[in-house]
C-alpha cells in the first residue's frame, strides 16, 4: 500500500544509486540521520540531497519531509525501506531518513541522482508554466506621489516662513 507522503515512484536503479551515494558520503563526507536531524538540515538549507524510507510508521512522522524539501528546493529520493538507510549509513538499526550535507566522494552520484530526480520533475512540472505577477501602474504612481509631497512640503513651508516674520 503506497503512504500519503510518498509523491512518486522511484526506480530500483535511482534508489540504489541514492543508497551508494549515502554509503560515500558517510565515509567522506557529512550525514544526518534521523527525522530530526534531517528535518534541521533541511530547514538551515545544508542538505544537498535527502533519502526518506518508503515504509515509515506512522507515516505522519515524516509525511513533512517532502513538502520542506519542495519548498526549500532541495532534492529529495524514496528508498524501499528503513533497513537499506540503516545498513548505508553504517549502523544496525533500520533509519527513516537521512540528509547529505556534504558528499566528499559520493558527490558525483549525488549529482547523477539529482539529475534523474530533476529530469522526472521538469516533465512534471511543464504542464504548469510560472506566471510572473506584474506589478499594477496605479500602485506604482501611488507610491511616487508621497514621495513627491514630502519632498514639496519642506521646501514650501520654507518660503512661507520668511514671507510670516
Amino acid at each position: 500500500m503506497a503512504k500519503s507522503y510518498v509523491k512518486f515512484q522511484v526506480s530500483k536503479e535511482v534508489a540504489d544509486k541514492a543508497l551508494e551515494a549515502v554509503r560515500l558520503a558517510k565515509q567522506s563526507g557529512s550525514v544526518r540521520k534521523g527525522i530530526n536531524e534531517v528535518t534541521k538540515s533541511v530547514e538551515r538549507n545544508l542538505a544537498s540531497l535527502v533519502v526518506i524510507a518508503e515504509d515509515v510508521e506512522p507515516e505522519e512522522v515524516v509525511v513533512h519531509i517532502p513538502a520542506l524539501c519542495e519548498q526549500k528546493k532541495i532534492a529529495f529520493v524514496y528508498v524501499p525501506t528503513k533497513a537499506d538507510i540503516g545498513t548505508a549509513i553504517g549502523i544496525n538499526v533500520p533509519c527513516s531518513a537521512v540528509s547529505i550535507e556534504k558528499a566528499g566522494s559520493g558527490e558525483s552520484a549525488v549529482k547523477e541522482v539529482i539529475a534523474k530526480l530533476t529530469g522526472k520533475a521538469a516533465a512534471e512540472h511543464t504542464a504548469k508554466p510560472a506566471q510572473k505577477e506584474a506589478k499594477p501602474e496605479h500602485a506604482a504612481q501611488k507610491a511616487d506621489k508621497p514621495r513627491k509631497e514630502k519632498q514639496q512640503k519642506p521646501a514650501e513651508e520654507q518660503k512661507q516662513e520668511p514671507a510670516k516674520q
